[in-house]
């Protein structure tokens, strides 16, 4: 089921609204994320957005393909940027694929994600992992 909710956690300093979702693939993920960013309006400017909608692909395929599916998405704006959260069933950890000097398909998404954004893996035990995601909103 996929929402645009509201509640008192104050996911933005003009109100708390967020997205949450259960995207069956990463091209729907993407196109709601890319709904709810436009729904901020300049508050998160057009780079970020682009950056937070290869992070939310990146997150949403690496749960798809590793780790039994995206049990759920959730985008936010906070003050320290856009947190992209995505829950999924593997208590695994996600991992960083060396592929020396060779060029292989796959393995370059994580390390993309960790350049792009704030990143922490918080476990839920018998449950999976959720991995949090924040997208700074202004650049140094």
């Amino acid at each position: 089921m996929t929402t645009v909710e509201e509640g008192p956690d104050g996911a933005t300093a003009e109100g708390s609204r967020w997205l949450d979702a259960r995207p069956a693939g990463a091209a729907e993920a993407r196109d709601l994320t890319a709904a709810y960013l436009a729904e901020q309006g300049p508050r998160v400017p057009q780079p970020v957005r682009d950056d937070v909608l290869l992070v939310v692909s990146e997150l949403v395929t690496n749960a798809l393909r590793h780790a039994g599916g995206a049990r759920g998405l959730r985008v936010a704006l906070r003050p320290a940027g856009v947190e992209v959260t995505v829950q999924d069933g593997s208590t695994r950890r996600p991992v960083e694929r060396g592929h020396g000097r060779n060029w292989l398909p796959g393995g370059y998404g994580w390390p993309m994600v960790c350049r792009l954004a704030e990143v922490a893996v918080v476990p839920l035990g018998s449950d999976g992992k959720l991995v949090r995601a924040t997208v700074p909103v202004r650049r140094n």
